[in-house]
C-alpha cells in the first residue's frame, strides 16, 4: 500500500493517523514542497492518479482512492478492526456531519491563518492580516460549539472515530497559528481541552507531528524537480515550528 502525502497536507494527515490508527504498514510518498512555490509543479504520478492532482492519495494494489473522506471509508471497509467509524446509524450520520464540518467550515478559516501568516504575503495583498483576524475570531467561535458538543463525552461520538481525528487536525493545527486566543482553551471551553489532552487524540498528535528537519533543507524526496524553499520569507509561529519551516520527508 502507498500514500501520496503532502509535508503540510492537513487532509493528509488525517489518512495517517488513520493508518497508524489501524496498525497498518504502507509506504508514505512526499510530494515537492517549497515554501516560494508551494506544490508547484505537481507530482507527475499524483496528477496521472488524480485529476484534481492533490494529495492526498491511496493506492492498494489496483486500487487508487482520492480524498481523505473517500479513503477513510475505504480503510474502514477494507480493514475494519480497530474500527474508527460508530456502530449505530444515528451516530455513523453524526460522525459524518462532524467530519464535513471539520474539511468545509473550520479548514477554509485555518487555511487563511496558513496562507496569511505562515506563507509569504502575495504581492499586493494588503488584507491578509484582516481575514486572519477575522479566521482567529471564526475558531474561537468554533471552538465554542466544538466544546458543547463534548458536554458529557469523551469522544464527538460513542468512540474515538474519524470525528475525531478530522476535528483534532483542523483545530490542533490552528493552536499552532495563535488561534483560538487562550482564554478560549482555559477557561471557557474545558470539554474542548479534556478532549484535546485525552489519550487517545494527543497520541495522534505525537505520531502525526514530524520532527524538525536541519535548517535549509527542502522536501525533495521522490519529487526531483521540487523548487529550492525560500526560507528567509518564512514567518517564525508555532506552527512552523511544530512541522518545521521546511517538513521532513
Amino acid at each position: 500500500m502507498k500514500l501520496y502525502s503532502g509535508p503540510l497536507s492537513l487532509f493528509t494527515a488525517k489518512v495517517r493517523i488513520a493508518l497508524d490508527e489501524k496498525g497498518l504498514d504502507y509506504e508514505r510518498i512526499e510530494v515537492g514542497w517549497s515554501l516560494a512555490n508551494r506544490y508547484e509543479p505537481h507530482h507527475s504520478e499524483v496528477a496521472a492518479l488524480n485529476p484534481k492532482e492533490q494529495v492526498p492519495v491511496l493506492v492498494d494494489g489496483d486500487v487508487v482512492v482520492y480524498d481523505s473522506t473517500l479513503i477513510l471509508e475505504y480503510l474502514e471497509e477494507r480493514f475494519p478492526e480497530p474500527a474508527l467509524y460508530p456502530s449505530g446509524l444515528a451516530q455513523r450520520a453524526r460522525r459524518r456531519q462532524l467530519e464535513a464540518a471539520a474539511d468545509e467550515i473550520v479548514f477554509p478559516a485555518v487555511w487563511e491563518l496558513i496562507d496569511g501568516g505562515f506563507y509569504p504575503a502575495r504581492p499586493g495583498d494588503t488584507e491578509a492580516a484582516q481575514r486572519s483576524a477575522a479566521a482567529k475570531r471564526r475558531l474561537a467561535e468554533l471552538q465554542q460549539e466544538l466544546d458543547k458538543q463534548l458536554t458529557g463525552r469523551e469522544y464527538l461520538c460513542e468512540r474515538f472515530s474519524v470525528a475525531d481525528i478530522g476535528t483534532f487536525v483542523m483545530l490542533s493545527t490552528a493552536s499552532t497559528l495563535d488561534a483560538p486566543p487562550a482564554a478560549a482553551c482555559t477557561r471557557s471551553t474545558p470539554g474542548w481541552r479534556a478532549w484535546r489532552r485525552g489519550r487517545r487524540c494527543d497520541a495522534s498528535w505525537r505520531r502525526w507531528a514530524p520532527p524538525r528537519p536541519p535548517r535549509g533543507r527542502a522536501c525533495r524526496n521522490a519529487h526531483p524537480t521540487a523548487p529550492p524553499a525560500n526560507q528567509a520569507a518564512a514567518r517564525p509561529c508555532r506552527f512552523s515550528r511544530a512541522w518545521g519551516s521546511t517538513p521532513r520527508c
